[in-house]
């Protein structure tokens, strides 16, 4: 009886670690693809990158900062390429998610801006060295991506935060 109690709970652990692969599968994929769909305005200078407005998926449910960082990082290999964007590009998703993890506040707004400052910091470096836009002037581009990225998370996001808040 007691092996079968403990087979049953092997069972049991071993279908939830599945449904959290899963689910994490489709964050990453979902932020891939949103990617390659907005494309156009999602890269470079100036950013509205709609698969930014996914990072509310961690308020939620912890494991999506890792699948998000492998979304932004699969993203940034498949459609740029370039070396510092796959690295840093990365690492500011994973900066930003981490520590809004630690932010004990129901307020979105301010559990969100950790997410904006990092890419706001962080990307106008890439940018700035990683492609070679020696004319951006670094400060101007932290505002542009700041924006950019708080456009998507206070409104986009916003939206789905409030929509899933209310399953949740």
């Amino acid at each position: 009886m007691k092996n079968q109690l403990l087979q049953l709970i092997s069972v049991i652990k071993s279908r939830k670690e599945n449904v959290i692969l899963a689910r994490n599968a489709i964050y990453t994929a979902l932020y891939v693809v949103l990617c390659y769909i907005f494309q156009p305005i999602s890269f470079y200078a100036i950013q509205f990158r709609v698969a930014e407005s996914m990072m509310i998926f961690s308020i939620f449910d912890e494991y999506a900062i890792v699948s998000l960082t492998i979304g932004c990082f699969i993203s940034n290999l498949l459609l740029t390429g370039n070396i510092f964007d796959i690295i840093f590009g990365s690492l500011a998703t994973l900066i930003g998610l981490f520590i809004s993890k630690f932010i004990k506040t129901k307020n979105y707004f301010l559990k969100m801006l950790p997410v904006i400052l990092s890419n706001g910091i962080i990307i106008p470096f890439v940018l700035k060295y990683g492609y070679g836009l020696n004319d951006i002037v670094l400060y101007t581009e932290f505002l542009f991506v700041t924006i950019g990225e708080a456009l998507v998370l206070y409104t986009v996001g916003y939206v789905l935060y409030s929509n899933i808040n209310r399953i949740f």
